[in-house]
């Protein structure tokens, strides 16, 4: 994820479920409930009927919300498959303040792939000084790597076996702006006229967002990548990306590169990442929208209600995070130009600027890591999925005969959880299609957002056109037809009245059972007062290290839910893990139990090992770095239902009350332990596996990024120097991990 752009922008009356908690903790019958026996079946935090869990998204509703599915049966005996890990095989490692990778004892961390690192014969090495030739870049790695996946690679096809070649291909979120230029970006006036004025800064800067593929390959047990590859390829914010499904071609994705809508320049804010079952890659655009320039004062007079609507609930306002479209003056085919999303030209449609750029972006878009070149090689991007905060794409398992299933969080505070289902079932003979597999299943389909009901119950609520709130009476925006609902799912989503979630960040589908893990990584207490905590996202508290800035859920937590089947639209739910300090209140915020040994704050990454089903989770935090970098921990899963319920009191900080219930499944002792801890400043994010589990590739992104800007040209004021050590600059980077004398990782 990337901080940086964290707006909210939620603003309807969408319930955090707390009208429900209110009516139902005034009844002490309700109360009572918990003090008695409760099994998963009932999962009754409050006993709350179906009507007013119906009518929880306030009384200026428009309509009704759609009628609540009927919860489904208990879960079924586990599919045959991956076989639980009895216990970790490793010591936990304490937390660490260093700058360097601290990993278990019996593990080995090798650098593998860094920034500027080249990716072709011709391309010289790094020189890491911010004089590298802007255009060099878009024959080097990216920078702050973040989520990756590893296909196995038999000569030029992939093999589901090969744990010793492969190709890793991997997402570059955004850029740590000091250490890619010789003393920062150059940057002239303040507020709206700021201006970049150094055109090969910006150019580096186009090239370091974006994905890398690259070769990888084990010899004599040390992993390296082939630099010269054939199929290592860099996609970039101008590459060639062609619009696929129901939004392609509409009015709204009209723009100057491409006036009849089907196609656009690049991908941006590439965060997590997703993977298929015919074996391509899903880059996901989180954070896309701060980067476009709209000054709204002089924008909004020209633009429709219906716009204005749209670009506030996205957050398309503003000068632009990296001032991409101030540089003048502009190249023929307008390079910089594309980045300012106001309306400048005559034409009613929008084919002589830029103001519906901003509609290209916030997509999940496929790219086929075995075809670098040739007519496959164009990224898509599929728009039936829906445009938000991609924060990731993560598959349910693929069943012959049942609908290809994706599960998607919006990376905001106070966003949403979506699911989307393809109309065609699955083939398994579509597995060597590559892109047109994609076509396939992935430009029709249904898309649904999450309702997470106060007894641990949910549905997915229907987004397609017509259905429910989602029409062209909806007062608060007017959808036209399906592509509209697309283009502006989070309005969409509104309208049906989902639920509100404290920043929902990565997904993992357990491959033992199906439950499904998100990562919710924490939020303030601007975003959920502690009249906004519900069951889903209970605890409002603060954290006596971080001051009172830190009230809210500073340490942020994993909820997790189980379906009868992956396109089921009921489902149950409980809360998997609580992030907090292993000192803190045992009873309203450390619920989990944590020590010294798993404590942690902020999960973000989450992934569920396919050859031992340990659950790795990593962390991306603010709120406990006095006291430890981040971390990747390992965890032992278990069923949706198996903890207990409990009684959590949220206070602000006016000594108000709020009490929630929620069911807690906590992993201790040994079912929790901390594995890494990277150096000073960085993330831990992004997580890879060879087939036989004896590899992870985890990404370090980020180091050093606390360093203070105006001192760039100094590495003394370096905070950190990792990976290259002595006075470099830092570079995020992939390690790949093993065990002493081999074996599968964690175990």
């Amino acid at each position: 994820m990337s901080h940086d752009d964290d707006v909210i922008t939620n603003q309807s009356p969408n319930s955090h479920i707390n009208d429900v908690i209110e009516q139902r903790l005034q009844d002490p019958k309700r109360r009572n409930l918990f003090r008695g026996g409760m099994g998963l079946a009932a999962l009754s935090f409050m006993g709350a009927s179906t009507s007013l869990l119906a009518a929880c998204g306030g009384d200026d509703d428009p309509a009704p919300a759609p009628a609540p599915v009927p919860a489904p049966a208990p879960p079924p005996a586990p599919p045959a498959g991956p076989t639980r890990a009895s216990a970790l095989g490793f010591s936990a490692i304490p937390k660490s303040l260093a700058d360097s990778v601290a990993l278990a004892s019996g593990y080995t961390a090798t650098v593998l792939f860094r920034l500027g690192d080249p990716m072709t014969a011709a391309t010289p090495a790094y020189v890491n000084n911010g004089t590298d030739a802007a255009a060099s870049f878009e024959f080097r790695a990216g920078d702050h790597h973040d989520g990756m996946h590893y296909f196995g690679l038999s000569g030029s096809a992939y093999s589901a076996t090969s744990s010793d070649r492969g190709l890793l291909i991997q997402n570059h979120e955004a850029i740590t702006p000091a250490f890619l230029h010789p003393t920062g970006q150059t940057i002239v006036g303040t507020l709206n006229a700021a201006a970049r004025t150094v055109p090969d800064e910006v150019l580096r800067e186009f090239y370091v967002h974006g994905v890398s593929t690259i070769e990888v390959q084990k010899t004599a047990g040390a992993w390296s990548y082939k630099q010269d590859s054939t199929f290592n390829r860099r996609v970039h914010t101008l590459t060639d990306t062609i619009l696929v499904g129901p939004a392609a071609g509409t009015a709204q994705m009209i723009t100057k590169y491409s006036i009849n809508g089907t196609r656009t320049r690049g991908t941006v804010n590439n965060c997590a990442n997703g993977y298929t079952p015919w074996y391509t890659y899903l880059t996901c655009e989180e954070n896309w929208a701060g980067y476009f320039r709209r000054i709204t004062a002089t924008d909004n007079p020209n633009r429709t209600a219906k716009e204005i609507t749209s670009f506030n609930r996205y957050g398309v306002a503003g000068t632009g995070r990296e001032l991409w479209a101030t540089v003048t003056p502009d190249t023929a085919d307008n390079l910089y130009g594309r980045w300012n999303a106001m309306k400048v030209g005559a034409s009613t449609d929008g084919s002589d600027d830029f103001r519906n750029v901003a509609n290209t972006f916030g997509w999940n878009v496929e790219i086929d890591p075995f075809s670098p070149t040739g007519t496959n090689a164009t990224p898509k991007k599929r728009t039936a999925m829906g445009r938000f905060a991609h924060e990731g794409a993560w598959p349910a398992k693929a069943i012959a005969g049942k609908p290809v299933v994706f599960y998607m969080g919006c990376d905001s505070r106070n966003e949403y959880v979506y699911k989307y289902v393809s109309t065609a079932v699955w083939d398994p003979t579509d597995a060597t299609r590559g892109m047109a597999a994609g076509d396939k299943y992935l430009d029709s389909g249904k898309l649904y957002v999450a309702k997470f009901n106060a007894d641990g119950t949910g549905q997915w609520l229907e987004l397609t056109f017509g259905v429910g709130n989602v029409t062209a009476a909806n007062p608060a925006y007017a959808f036209a037809d399906q592509a509209d609902v697309l283009i502006n799912v989070r309005l969409a989503a509104d309208a049906q009245g989902a639920t509100k979630m404290d920043r929902p960040e990565w997904g993992a589908v357990d491959p033992v059972n199906g439950d499904v893990y998100l990562t919710l990584t924490n939020t303030n207490a601007a975003s959920r007062p502690v009249a906004a905590t519900d069951a889903a996202n209970p605890r409002h508290y603060n954290d006596p290290k971080a001051g009172a800035a830190q009230y809210g859920n500073p340490n942020g937590h994993i909820i997790r839910w189980h379906e009868a089947s992956p396109e089921a639209l009921a489902f149950n739910w409980d809360i998997f893990l609580f992030g907090a300090n292993a000192d803190a209140d045992p009873t309203n915020v450390n619920i989990s139990g944590l020590t010294a040994d798993n404590d942690f704050s902020s999960p973000d990454g989450l992934w569920f090992s396919q050859a031992t089903n340990v659950c790795w989770i990593q962390t991306d935090d603010g709120a406990y770095t006095d006291v430890t970098n981040c971390m990747m921990l390992a965890a032992l899963p278990g069923n949706v239902g198996d903890g207990g319920p409990r009684t959590i009191t949220s206070v602000d900080a006016l000594a108000a009350t709020k009490q929630t219930q929620t069911f807690v499944a906590a992993p201790q002792g040994g079912k929790l332990r901390r594995f890494l801890v990277g150096p000073k400043d960085c993330e831990i994010t992004g997580v890879a596996e060879t087939p036989d589990g004896s590899t992870l590739f985890i990404n370090i992104q980020h180091p050093g990024e606390n360093s203070p800007a105006a001192t760039v040209g100094d590495p003394n004021t370096f905070t950190s120097h990792w990976p290259d050590g002595g006075a470099a600059r830092p570079r995020s980077a992939t390690i790949a991990i093993t065990k002493t004398g081999g074996g599968p990782v964690g175990v």
